[in-house]
């Protein structure tokens, strides 16, 4: 563990000197063997992230493919309008196909989605907090990895319920995901699906299991619902859909509890930190594929180059300050900034309002909640 304490730091300092050359050596071309420098960034990111290739070939088609990323980062580096960092990931050595196919949502992607429960909710504050951020109220479960089964949808959902649940109700929960695969109603849950059959499979079954009783398995069993075999540890009563307004969305969020929303994750495979400022045209709002959960949001200054200054306790922010929302991701806590993200907030950035859905919890007792900002 010691001898790679140093690693990320250090692969940042080789990969900034380095990617430059090799986006302007490689043109359309393939970078070949690759330069003693690629080579060596290849060699940390393997340490880094445990990768192992079964022979030369493997290694050499690897290799090609993670001086491209590094080409690409570059680009985005340049491109993007926030303060989002981009470079070495643990998706480094995966063509954008191959992420795409692992970690895209097909279902959410490639059809037209129809769901037409948008309500509104009775507005509490004619003001929204500069910040507010759950992750402090110690109400979110921690950071999961999917792997290569692609249930954004389901960790998503089960996030929305256990941080809901753990708002109004003591003690802390952390519910099944495996349920929602085993349970739902869309088949093979690894090959995508609705945040919306999660909330109706929590109805169905009257609630779920936890996570220790009904744990993980990186794949679905189609063929055997476990269900009926555990006691439930949290239960919902509906779902609701948000309206596409990004201050109602905070509000909502502020006021009630993070939510779920869907996103185009094109520029996340190389995302490291920051804020993302996509425009449409390089995050594409109409094209979503990869849901998450929105746990809150804020502001931060880029003081210089490459730096920022959190913001959260100003009660009036700056002229120039940077809008963001805070979004925990389901691809490990080794990806992002611990396993979450930050997406520009006010510019519907990579369509994070087209879908914005929450379960909901019963407590007719319920307290006026405050989110910590």
């Amino acid at each position: 563990m010691a001898r790679n304490m140093h690693l990320p730091g250090l692969l940042v300092l080789l990969v900034a000197g380095l990617a430059p050359g090799i986006r302007d050596s490689l043109g359309a071309q393939d970078p070949g063997p690759g330069p003693p420098e690629l080579k060596e960034v290849f060699k940390l990111f393997q340490i880094q992230f445990n990768r192992s290739y079964s022979n030369p070939a493997e290694y050499a088609h690897r290799l090609d493919i993670f001086g491209h990323n590094l080409a690409k980062a570059q680009r985005l580096q340049e491109e993007d309008l926030g303060t989002a960092e981009f470079g070495v990931t643990p998706f480094s050595d995966l063509t954008e196909e191959e992420f795409g196919q692992l970690y895209g949502n097909w279902r959410a992607a490639r059809k037209g989605l129809e769901m037409v429960r948008e309500v509104s909710f009775e507005r509490q504050k004619e003001w929204t907090p500069q910040s507010c951020d759950w992750r402090k109220a110690h109400v979110i479960s921690p950071v999961k990895n999917q792997g290569q089964c692609r249930c954004c949808w389901a960790m998503a959902a089960a996030g929305n319920i256990e941080a809901l649940w753990n708002i109004n109700f003591k003690p802390s929960v952390e519910v099944s995901v495996q349920e929602l695969l085993d349970c739902g109603r869309c088949g093979d849950g690894c090959i995508g699906g609705y945040v919306w059959d999660a909330f109706i499979t929590a109805l169905n079954y009257s609630g779920l299991a936890s996570e220790k009783d009904y744990p993980f398995r990186g794949r679905a069993n189609t063929h055997r619902c476990l269900a009926p075999n555990y006691t439930k540890v949290a239960w919902i009563y509906d779902y609701i859909m948000l309206p596409r307004n990004e201050q109602a969305i905070a509000e909502y969020v502020a006021t009630q509890g993070p939510i779920t929303v869907i996103i185009n994750s094109e520029r996340l495979q190389h995302y490291k930190k920051g804020v993302i400022k996509g425009t449409p045209s390089t995050c594409d709002p109409w094209y979503v594929d990869h849901y998450v959960l929105l746990v809150g949001f804020g502001r931060s200054k880029v003081e210089e180059k490459g730096t920022e200054k959190d913001l959260s306790s100003s009660n009036r922010p700056p002229r120039h300050s940077t809008p963001y929302w805070i979004l925990k991701n389901s691809w490990g806590a080794d990806w992002g900034e611990e396993g979450y993200f930050r997406l520009h907030r006010g510019s519907d950035t990579c369509g994070i309002t087209k879908y914005p859905i929450t379960a909901c919890i019963q407590n007719p007792g319920k307290k006026p909640v405050s989110c910590p900002p």
